[in-house]
This record gives C-alpha cells, structure tokens and sequence, in this order.
C-alpha cells in the first residue's frame, strides 16, 4: 500500500493512501476503508486516475496506474483507502494518436468512466458549467461516487401484463416546464411526481420517458432564426453516459440519483410503470470531428464501429455506431440495462433505433445476434418490458421480423401509417386497417408471436402531434434553423382544407372528430395503445414535426389545454376505460370471434375504392358483444346492423361525429339504436354498439 502523497501531482494535505485494486466490477465500488476504481482501456500505455472535489472540481491527486501491479489484461484498477463519497473522478489516457489504427487516445482530455453511475456538472439546465483554472469544462464531466442509501420501502413493480399495458410517453423537463403546470418543481423528476394524480385518471398503466441519462443539451451548433438565441438538445438523443441520471432533472444538486429512485417510487405506489427510452446505438462523440469525451479516450477501436481507415460508421445518422455485439460493449449494455432494472427498478426500455443493436463489428446485419438474445434471455431482466424500434438510420426495417425469443415487441410503424391513410379518406385502406385493428396478424403471427408484440401508435414524439396531424398537410420546421431540410417530407396528414389554425367552427369541429377517431382505433385494435404527451388535450407543435431542438412553447406542454379541450380529455379517459373494461378488445390471443361487414352485412367491402368498415366482436366469458361502425368516406353511410338475438338490443357506447359529453357514454346510459336494423354513420366518423 502506497501513499498517495508520495505520487506526482498531489496536495500536499491529501492523505490516502492506494493499493492495487481489483479489475472487476467496472467503474468506482465503494468498498469498506476506499473505493476500488477498475476501466477497460486496450492498446492504452498509460493510465491516470484524477480525482477531484465537488463543488469547484479541483483535482485532489493524479495517480499514475503501475502496468506491473494495477492492471490485468485489458484492464486498469487501484483501490484508494480513506476516499470520501464526495469525490469526482476521470482518467487521463495515454496512447497513440493514429485515427486510421482505430486509436484516439488524448492526454488532455481526463475522460468520463462509462460505468459512472452519477456525473457532477450540468445541474443547471441550459447554463455552461464555469470552467476553472484547472481547465474544467462541461466536456469533462466527472464521475461522481455515489454511496447514497435510499429507502425503497416496501416498492414493487406493478407488474402490468403488456396486453393490459397503455403507454403514455412524455418529456420529463418539457411535461412540467410550462408556466400553466403549476408544479413546485418545473422540469424535474420530482415535478413529474406532482402530476401522478392526472396520468392516473387518464388511465394509462405506463409511462415512458424520453431520455433522462446523462446528455449535454447545448451540444446543438443551430440558433433560432427569428431571435438568435441558441437552440438546445432538447429531447436527448445524443448520450454522454448510459448508467447516470441527468443531474439537471434533479431539484437539489448532486442528487439526481436519489430523486429519480423516488420518482420511480412514486409512481409504482400509483400503479404506473416507468420505461425508459434508451440510446445505445450511438453516442455523443459524434463522427471523426467530434469531441472526446469518454468511449473515444478509453478504446475508440472497440466502442465503436471503424472502416478500415478508422473513419465511423453512421448507421445512427448521428455520426457514430455503437459496437454492440463486441463482447466487451456487450458487457457494458447488458450491465447499464441490469443496473437501471436492479438498482434504479426501472420496469421497461424502449430501444431507440434497435435494429442497430443486430449489427455486427462490420456493420453487417447478424442472423442470430448475440447481444438481442442476451437482453430477451438475462434472467434479471426477465420481468422488463422489451420493446423495439426496429429500424435504423441506413435503410434497415425488421419490422415483424426482429429477432425476438417470445421477448421483444416492435413499435408497428404499419399501425401509424395504416390509420392516418384510413382517416384521411385514402383509397386502398379498408384491408390494411383490418389487419392492424386485430392485432397485425401479418406481422406477428408466427407461433412466437401475440398481439401484445405491436407497440401500436398513432402519433409520438417524433413528427406531428394529434392536433397538427388534422390541421397541417405539410412541416413548418424554420425555427429548427435548418432551412426546413429536416423532420419528414410526408406526414400522411389531413388538415381539413385549412393550413394551421382557424376561427371556423366547421373546420375545428371536423378536427376534433378526427382526433376522437384517431383514439378510437387505437384503443379499440388489438396490441398496445401507446399515446403522446398532450394528444389527449390537443396540444400543437404548431405544424413543427421535428421539434427535437425546441425547448420552449413549442415542445412544452400547455396545461391550459386540458380545459380549453376538457371533451376531448373527457374522451380520451373513458375510451381508455372501455378498453381495459372489454378485455375482449384487447385478450391476449389474436381474435377469432369476430364477423367481418359492410355497409351491408356479412360484405365487406375489400376494393381499393372502399371507406367503411364495420365488424362485430362476439362476447365471451360473460362479456357482451360489441358493433363497430367506421367510415372513412366524406359522405353519411348507411349501416345494416346484426339482428338481435334472444332479449338483447344494441345501445350506443361512441359516436365521434356527437359533441361532448354524447360522443360517448357510460355503459349504465348506453342510448338504444332506434331503429332496430341500421345506423347512419356521418361523414368521417366512427361509432360502437354494445348488445345489452
């Protein structure tokens, strides 16, 4: 055991003393008497270890790394007696600087630990962290060691079966950040708490956060067109680290940690889930012109996928790829997912560009990829819900075909795509829409496969919310400050013959019955519901389908709304009621009882030129049947309706073309069908009978 002070580069009233260490676990354990410190770093010649204060972020010492006693294999580690849990560390690399070899080691840099749990600086949203005189930036984050305990009390998953799950996604600074939230604590993990009350009486059973591991949210080079001010890294998909909360989603400094264990805490006393939407296809290091942070510093070589000039692969589109099946990047995912699942008792991930996660260390596309298999088959991640994008930036869609082991379900970019066409009246969408309204049998019916696999959604962070999906038909993207390049070209959109807002009340009416018909097929089709922040209430980007750079109003979430739009709020809660009180809609099988028809009985109409639709789902296990109505066409349609049987006679539940509250009712004041053998369904409407 050597004393510290006896090293170069130390305080003189340092008093630690240091000791070889062990190579295993990764990142900075806190053991009885010290903290042992371990990071993977082949080809590097020399390793550092810095550590410093909180607060002002001035190094305490600078150990150099013996090769002879401090590492083993790949692989360097020291263990540090008599270290506070206040302490800030990183590691000064070297190596060699030979970009086509793969190697990026920078001396200068002390880069971050991946396995960094907690990461100091970056408390304040938006604001540069000061630098120093030692140089310290918000480019070289610390590792924080984070021995908090926490009482988790009595906390248990709420282990929501995913055919009854109903997702609803949300920006953890954006969902409270507007004035008219009116929480205690805007933008933060424990503001998100204040609105517990809300998600629970709109019904959802899961909420999925955008990102909220550590990210640099002024990593974005663009300013705002009109006022010159900076525009942020809003949403987040750009990760610095893949363990670490994001300290300026925290209330108090340094204890993001702890805040976000009771978050999650708080939201399973409430019955709600937590997801978390997680990027570990790149990084924010970015392409050969990037920064180096912390993958870069440690093994370029091996974190990331190099041609053989060493140059990036980008199936991100971000300038990067993660080397995901490499073992030891394998390790590091896997552990990040364990620890989030174990130690932070997260309930589920939604894998942002997932498809990434199947490629190879050339970039190939692997049959049976090892770290997709790993993930679905981990024994601690056996109660989590795995869910997909499955696709990625370069061209590769798995949809119905990721690998999935009876694991892993896909976001179904056909529901999206199959609906908006069938809503905005296109021809051809009569048999697409069938499928996706049982459960996209096409897409996951192999012997592996239930409904429950199709993540089915309408709308989400990603493009047009619900409100700008009926009232623009094309982007206003100029406050992106990219020239209107960016966010999609067609967003399959039907603005109801009026671009952006309008005082006639025809137009606004016929908006908020394609809203009202937007969330009717959602909640009524086989597979998970999954809804976007404020769609519920008609929020509106104001036509910006790409607002991934705005923290301001135009991502924030206007609370106003939810009165201002209390019929549609009101829709939305008892649409999602019926759904879950139906467990006929959403069995976990797909549907065999249900009778296909027309305007006419037993005839639907399948031709390309067809906009109505109707099916009836047959009661079983004591549940009555249900008669859905669609139609799609600009002009009212008559219905046939199946002849009663026994006592029973139909009553309508919805009618979405009604005003609230009539647009749908309680079971209880269900009104009966007068006459007995047809409805005429207006224009662009859709309608449910219940026998009773």
């Amino acid at each position: 055991m050597k004393a510290i002070h006896e090293q170069v580069h130390a305080e003189p009233e340092a008093k630690l003393t240091v000791s070889r260490g062990h190579g295993a676990p990764f990142g900075a354990t806190v053991r009885p008497g010290g903290v042992n410190f371990a990071v993977f770093a082949r080809h590097a010649e020399r390793v550092h270890l810095v550590l410093s204060r909180r607060g002002h972020e001035r190094w305490v010492a600078e150990i150099p790394l013996d090769p002879r006693l401090n590492k083993t294999g790949d692989v360097w580690h020291v263990f540090v007696h008599g270290l506070s849990p206040d302490t800030l560390y990183g590691y000064r690399v070297f190596g060699p600087f030979a970009p086509h070899a793969g190697h990026r080691f920078n001396p200068d840099v002390v880069v971050l630990d991946p396995y960094a749990t907690s990461i100091s600086g970056g408390q304040q949203w938006g604001v540069p962290d000061v630098p120093n005189g030692d140089g310290y930036t918000r480019f070289t984050r610390r590792g924080r060691i984070d021995d908090d305990e926490f009482d988790w009390e009595d906390d248990m998953p709420p282990g929501t079966s995913l055919a009854r799950t109903v997702i609803y996604e949300l920006h953890v600074r954006g969902y409270t950040r507007h004035p008219s939230s009116k929480v205690r604590h805007p933008g933060t993990f424990l503001g998100l708490c204040e609105k517990i009350p809300y998600l629970q009486s709109l019904g959802v059973t899961a909420v999925q956060l955008m990102p909220v591991l550590e990210f640099d949210e002024l990593d974005q080079p663009r300013i705002h067109p009109g006022t010159g001010e900076p525009l942020k890294n809003y949403w987040g998909y750009s990760p610095l680290n893949f363990f670490a909360p994001k300290a300026s989603y925290a209330v108090y400094p340094g204890q993001q940690v702890r805040e976000f264990k009771q978050m999650v805490k708080e939201f399973h006393r409430a019955g709600i889930e937590v997801i978390l939407d997680v990027v570990y296809n790149h990084t924010c290091e970015g392409n050969e012109h990037g920064s180096t942070l912390s993958f870069r510093g440690l093994a370029n070589s091996i974190y990331y996928i190099l041609d053989r000039e060493g140059r990036y692969y980008n199936y991100s589109g971000c300038g990067n790829t993660v080397n995901c099946n490499h073992p030891v990047v394998r390790d590091l995912i896997i552990s990040s997912l364990v620890y989030l699942a174990t130690e932070l008792h997260v309930d589920g991930f939604r894998f942002d560009l997932a498809s990434i996660l199947g490629r190879g260390e050339d970039g190939r596309v692997l049959e049976d990829p090892p770290l997709i298999r790993h993930i679905a088959e981990h024994p601690l991640l056996a109660g989590t819900k795995l869910l997909a994008e499955a696709w990625d930036a370069a061209g590769l869609h798995q949809l119905g075909k990721f690998p999935a082991w009876g694991r892993w379900a896909e976001f179904n970019g056909h529901f999206r795509d199959d609906v908006r066409h069938w809503v905005r009246s296109d021809p051809g969408a009569a048999t697409p829409l069938a499928k996706r309204i049982c459960g996209s049998l096409d897409l996951y019916g192999d012997s592996s496969r239930h409904p429950h696999h199709s993540i089915n959604f309408i709308t989400c962070h990603d493009g047009f919310p619900l409100n700008d999906l009926v009232s623009y038909n094309r982007k206003h993207n100029w406050a992106n400050g990219e020239n209107e390049r960016d966010g999609c070209l067609d967003n399959l959109s039907y603005n109801c013959d009026h671009e952006g807002p309008t005082d006639d009340p025809l137009v606004n009416a016929l908006r908020q019955r394609q809203m009202r018909n937007f969330l009717t097929l959602l909640l009524i089709s086989q597979g998970v519901p999954f809804l976007s922040q404020g769609d519920e209430f008609a929020r509106t980007q104001h036509g910006n389908n790409n607002a991934y750079c705005q923290d301001n109003e135009i991502s924030w979430i206007d609370w106003d709304l939810a009165q201002k739009n209390a019929g549609l709020l009101r829709f939305t809660r008892m649409m999602i009621a019926l759904r879950q009180r139906f467990f006929a809609i959403s069995r976990e099988e797909f549907i065999r009882r249900m009778t296909w028809h027309g305007t006419r009985l037993g005839d639907p109409d399948w031709t390309g030129k067809s906009r109505t639709l109707a099916f009836q789902m047959h009661g079983w296990h004591g549940l009555p049947d249900l008669h859905v109505m669609i139609n799609a066409h600009w002009e009212t349609q008559r219905f046939a309706l199946p002849p009663h049987r026994g006592q029973w006679c139909w009553r309508r539940l919805v009618d979405t073309v009604l005003p609230s509250p009539e647009d749908i009712t309680e079971e209880a004041n269900a009104v009966p069908v007068r006459p007995v053998d047809h409805y005429h369904l207006s224009s662009r409407s859709t309608v449910i009978l219940i026998a009773s």
